[in-house]
Formats: C-alpha cells, sequence, structure tokens
C-alpha cells in the first residue's frame, strides 16, 4: 500500500478522488483518507450547522425525528438547542453539562469526561480523541452514501464508549462530516444530518455558558435540589 507522504499531498489525492465515481476501485487506501481526515478535523476548531435527528431500531416500534441547531468549539464546548417539535438545550462549556427541557422544568447538570475520553458521539465532534488511535476505520459499504460523499464505519478500540460503532459520512471535495450515526448495543440507530455547515467561526465562550432558570428542579450527580 502506498504510503501517506505530507498531508497536502493526501488532501489532494483525497480531493482527485472525489472528483470520480464512488465506486470501490476509486477510493484512496484508507489509511490515506484517515490522515487525510485527522489533518482536517485538526484544523477545525469550531462549527456551526444545522441538523435534523433520526432515532430508529432498538426499543422503538417508529423512528422519532427532531430538528434544532449545533454550535462546537473545540476543546469540548457544544451547544445543542433542539427546536423542533420540543424544545430541548444541551450545553457543556468543557467541564459541566446542562440538559435542560423547558416543559419538564428541570435542569440535569453532569461532568464532561476529563481526558480523552470518546465515550459519546457529541464528544468525537467537540474534539476529543484521534482517529486512528482510537477507533478501527473501514469503509462502509451497507450504508445509503450520497453521491458526493465516502461511508466510514468507526468501531472504538476501548470496551467504555456507549455504542457499538458511529458512521460518519464526509464529502469527498471538502472533506467535512456530514453525518453522523451511532449505533447502540440494542441496535438502535441515532443519526444526525448537517445542513449550512460553516467551519471555523468566531464564537465567543459567552454562547457556552448556561444559566440556570429560576424556580426548576436541578438534578446534579450529588442529588436533588431546587
Amino acid at each position: 500500500m502506498t504510503q501517506c507522504g505530507p498531508v497536502l499531498a493526501c488532501l489532494l489525492l483525497v480531493a482527485a478522488a472525489g472528483s470520480a465515481s464512488a465506486q470501490p476501485g476509486d477510493r484512496p487506501p484508507i489509511a490515506e483518507l484517515t490522515a487525510a481526515l485527522q489533518a482536517k478535523y485538526d484544523t477545525v476548531d469550531s462549527f456551526s450547522a444545522d441538523f435534523e435527528q433520526t432515532y430508529a431500531g432498538g426499543l422503538l416500534r417508529t423512528s422519532v425525528v427532531e430538528r434544532g441547531t449545533v454550535l462546537i468549539k473545540k476543546p469540548g464546548m457544544m451547544r445543542w438547542r433542539y427546536t423542533w417539535p420540543e424544545e430541548k438545550l444541551f450545553v457543556s462549556d468543557g467541564e459541566s453539562l446542562y440538559s435542560y427541557i423547558p416543559a419538564d422544568r428541570q435542569v440535569i447538570v453532569g461532568a464532561v469526561p476529563a481526558g480523552d475520553n470518546v465515550s459519546t458521539p457529541a464528544l468525537f465532534l467537540a474534539g476529543r480523541g484521534r482517529l486512528a488511535q482510537d477507533f478501527v476505520i473501514a469503509y462502509d459499504d451497507e450504508a445509503d452514501t450520497p453521491p458526493h460523499g465516502w461511508s466510514l464505519s468507526l468501531t472504538p478500540v476501548r470496551d467504555d464508549a456507549d455504542y457499538v460503532r458511529l458512521r460518519l459520512v464526509v464529502d469527498r471535495a471538502s472533506l467535512s462530516f456530514t453525518q453522523l450515526s451511532a449505533i447502540d448495543f440494542q441496535g438502535a440507530v441515532s443519526t444526525f444530518d448537517f445542513t449550512n455547515l460553516e467551519e471555523n467561526e468566531r464564537l465567543p465562550d459567552t454562547l457556552f455558558a448556561f444559566e440556570i432558570p429560576a424556580g426548576v428542579d436541578i438534578i446534579t450527580e450529588n442529588g436533588f435540589r431546587r
């Protein structure tokens, strides 16, 4: 197998392959694509997008669809705002994670895992971990891949993740993530489709500060309080 040279060469290789049809013979070797993806991933410090999340399988008889917006700033800061069909907000300031559903009048407060633990798909997006070190990566030929994308299967090498594997769809020209799916231990699949993606925006840290609303119940790792 051809060794991956400078990062620029890898990126040019992938971009050239992206102009061809999505046949297996047109794809770059997986090690070269992984290196190019990591190089791209390392240059993206923040991004925003609209998302549609679909959850199906497992214990559910029907699929559930939700929509919203997401802001992510490395390392570890996230703001997931669900706008349809129900208002929900999940905010991480890099140290604490706040889950707020206004209709429930409660906030759940937890700690963001320390170190490079990629235990959730959201932490993967927020800059935790390294592709080659943390996953066994292969092309996912069973996925329904868009014409200008590549589908990859990412199986975690650690046994403490809350998913069996991730499925990542990347744009062949830009190497941006356009879809992320997580398959859990019961066979359920949670898929995020990203649109209107903007990378390396200036996102102030104040966007990731959460102020607990007055009058809500607060649930923490240490118990319940008002």
